[in-house]
């Protein structure tokens, strides 16, 4: 199984960049993303996102944090393309989990990609109550685990095992820190990763040699000295 590589921003010149590479088959965004990216009217500038990118994948968030606030946003989202996956939290900011919106989600048949997860044990409880048939990602924030010193890879592993039961569930990796992480994702066999731009464009270098390294690495030392005109 190869591992898809998705782009995480809201940036609409970044997504229509990356949307012609083909490698690239997904988008993923959140309010922040879209907060950094200029975005005043949601709705408005998810249509925008919606019209560069309408054949792949592209997850739009929520961002009521009552349950019903949730429903009625992630149904409004739901219609405004096909292939829209609407990002659910898995808890509200009370720490509530959000599985009665989860269920009633998935039996009304909207793709949903649950996100902010961080345990094996969370995703074994939206499995308990997902049907087999529509699609659901699971986003596992795996650099924000790292960031904390927790290592996220046996969380992820234990999930993908647990969702091969589920043809329609899909494990992301997210919160991508470096390029190694989409190698770490692969030897996992990990369903998707989603990351930034720029380390989107690190994996594309990938294959220099440690020799080529050694010498672009003292070649960089080298031109900074002289720039500074060091002497001694």
């Amino acid at each position: 199984m190869k591992t898809k590589i998705f782009c995480d921003s809201a940036e609409l010149n970044i997504i229509k960049k990356f949307n012609k590479k083909k490698f690239v088959k997904g988008f993923t965004t959140n309010p922040s993303l879209m907060r950094k990216a200029g975005a005043k009217d949601y709705k408005s500038y998810s249509i925008k996102i919606l019209k560069i990118c309408n054949n792949k994948p592209i997850s739009l968030e929520v961002f009521g944090d009552k349950p019903e606030e949730m429903k009625k946003q992630a149904i409004q989202i739901n219609t405004w393309g096909r292939n829209i996956y609407v990002k659910i939290p898995i808890v509200n900011s009370k720490g509530i989990f959000t599985g009665k919106v989860i269920k009633e989600l998935n039996n009304r048949n909207i793709k949903l990609n649950i996100t902010a997860v961080y345990t094996a044990k969370q995703t074994e409880k939206i499995l308990k109550l997902i049907n087999k048939k529509t699609k659901v990602i699971i986003s596992i924030f795996a650099g924000r685990a790292g960031d904390t010193g927790k290592d996220p890879v046996p969380e992820i592993k234990k999930s993908i095992y647990m969702s091969k039961k589920y043809k329609n569930v899909e494990i992301l990796w997210a919160s991508v820190r470096e390029p190694y992480n989409y190698i770490q994702a692969k030897q996992l066999n990990c369903h998707i990763i989603t990351t930034p731009p720029s380390i989107i464009e690190k994996i594309e270098k990938f294959g220099k040699t440690f020799e080529t390294l050694t010498k672009e690495t003292v070649n960089g030392f080298l031109i900074d000295s002289k720039k500074s005109r060091f002497k001694i």
